[in-house]
């Protein structure tokens, strides 16, 4: 699973997913990026989490933004950084806890579950929300 060559601090990827197709095209770009470095065999769970909450925040950007999403992943050899930015200042509420018929409002909640850590920040133009995946093993990962 460490695939970083020591002399490096840390791994990291990026790219834009405009608000049509972003979801998808990010979820795909996300797994590729976690089979790379060997965690879609190694720590299959914790790439599925990553994936889901990746998921989750695009769609946040697109819906509640209405913005593109730039997604960042990185990874410093503790922690896999999943970070999306998005046009809106307006940071997220804390997760709540949806009705049994609503259609939305679980995806900080399905963060929360899934990541190790998670956090918003007010950016010069923006936001950007982050979210921290360890896997197994390492310190820091919850067994859920």
């Amino acid at each position: 699973m460490d695939t970083q060559d020591p002399r490096l601090g840390a791994l990291g990827w990026a790219r834009r997913l405009p608000v049509a197709g972003g979801v998808r095209a990010g979820r795909d770009w996300a797994r590729r990026h976690l089979d790379e470095l060997g965690w879609t065999t190694s720590a299959p769970e914790t790439a599925d989490a990553v994936i889901l909450a990746v998921s989750e925040l695009v769609a946040n950007a697109h819906v509640h933004a209405r913005s593109s999403a730039d997604l960042v992943l990185t990874w410093d050899g503790q922690c896999l950084y999943a970070a999306v930015h998005d046009s809106d200042p307006r940071l997220p509420g804390p997760p709540r806890a949806a009705g049994d018929d609503a259609t939305s409002g679980r995806g900080l909640a399905l963060v929360d579950a899934l990541a190790d850590d998670w956090q918003a920040r007010p950016e010069r133009e923006g936001k950007t929300v982050t979210a921290c995946f360890h896997p197994p093993g390492r310190p820091g990962h919850e067994d859920g």
